[in-house]
């Protein structure tokens, strides 16, 4: 708090206080001047004259907190002057400085009623004197109430001043409010991607392992070149999936462009491997006449990497199909398996989850779920990817 106490002192320059004492001072100075030029009234400047001046300087000191009442006191105060038969000071001279602070904190109306009020009554007070017509309503007015209105109109431009650089701060915090929010809303993104590129990545490996490490196990001293098949295909996923982790913490450590992805429909084998180590006969079809998106191809990998270590977890088939097409606007993909409908309760996990989060993420759509015979995944991704 202290510090930002300072940092908005800072901004506004001198202390309000100062310039309240400064304007206090100048008042209290031009009046008595105007005094000591003893032009008219009944009775010579004396202290009380003088002691007035000063006293609507003073009031300058309170014009933040009060100023209706600061401008009030001065009206009447004017008025108790003139009454006392003291030398002229005009009309707009001693109200001035109380017109503006009025009009500098927001009370246009009041310091407009009472320029009106000091202007009529001293019109009608002069003329009702006796003066001379021409000189109180052609002369002398035109300068007077000019001068209020100047004493207005600078006051309500200084608040309007003020009010515009406080909109345009609260601006500026909005904004980088906003920008704060979607920097938090990218980081979120970023952790979910990445959450689910772990889970893709290491759920395809585990699965492998853990599956393979069973075939070797019930090998085990009964067919050798089972078992180093299998370990051979432990190894060999192993070692891909730390090229993957290594590829994605390399890009995540790169100030280039994030979006950029690891994976590429190029590299389905490895994928179509696990399968076909675990005993599924693998068709693939893939059918892509460009080059994709990014975030598109990364996407359609991981779909079906998970899908894939599905089948391999949970279908009892022996088949496997996946199609991966491209048309005008969307890359269409689908994997399939021919086994009963045991396992489709298994699957309704994080990995259909992580699926549909992936094409809906994109703008796409995502369904799976049991046919006859067997489990199919589909999904269908815009190939026009919004930044």
């Amino acid at each position: 708090m202290v510090g930002q106490r300072s940092e908005r002192e800072g901004r506004r320059g001198i202390r309000p206080w100062i310039i309240d004492v400064l304007i206090g001072a100048g008042v209290a100075v031009t009046v008595s001047v105007v005094i000591t030029a003893n032009q008219g009234g009944r009775q010579e400047p004396d202290p009380v004259a003088y002691l007035w001046a000063v006293g609507l300087g003073a009031l300058m000191l309170a014009r933040r907190r009060y100023p209706v009442i600061v401008l009030a006191v001065s009206v009447l105060g004017l008025f108790a002057y003139y009454a006392a038969g003291y030398p002229a000071v005009g009309l707009a001279v001693p109200v001035a400085a109380a017109l503006f602070s009025a009009a500098e904190l927001g009370r246009l109306a009041a310091a407009t009623v009472a320029a009106v009020v000091v202007t009529v009554v001293s019109v009608v007070f002069r003329l009702a004197e006796g003066q001379d017509f021409s000189l109180v309503v052609g002369y002398e007015l035109a300068g007077h109430v000019l001068l209020m209105g100047a004493a207005i109109a600078l006051g309500d431009s200084v608040r309007a001043r003020r009010a515009a650089q406080a909109d345009a701060r609260r601006i500026a915090e909005l904004t980088a409010e906003r920008y704060r929010h979607e920097a938090d809303a990218r980081l979120q993104s970023e952790r979910m991607a990445i959450a689910r590129d772990l889970h893709d990545s290491l759920g395809h490996t585990t699965s492998v392992i853990a599956l393979h490490a069973d075939v070797a196990r019930e090998a085990l001293g009964r067919d050798d070149a089972a078992v180093r098949s299998a370990l051979d295909l432990i190894r060999s996923t192993a070692t891909s999936s730390m090229a993957d982790l290594r590829r994605t913490v390399a890009l995540l450590r790169s100030r280039e462009d994030a979006r950029r992805t690891v994976v590429s429909l190029s590299n389905l084998e490895t994928v179509t491997e696990a399968a076909t180590a675990a005993g599924f006969d693998v068709d693939v079809e893939v059918r892509v006449d460009t080059d994709l998106p990014s975030p598109v191809e990364a996407a359609a990998f991981r779909i079906v990497q998970e899908a894939v270590t599905n089948v391999v977890k949970h279908s009892t088939g022996s088949r496997v199909q996946i199609q991966v097409r491209q048309d005008a606007d969307h890359l269409t993909l689908a994997v399939a398996d021919d086994g009963t409908g045991d396992g489709t309760a298994a699957r309704a996990g994080h990995g259909i989850a992580g699926m549909r989060e992936r094409a809906e993420a994109l703008g796409g759509t995502f369904n799976a779920g049991h046919r006859d015979p067997g489990f199919v995944v589909r999904a269908a991704l815009p190939l026009a990817v919004q930044s």
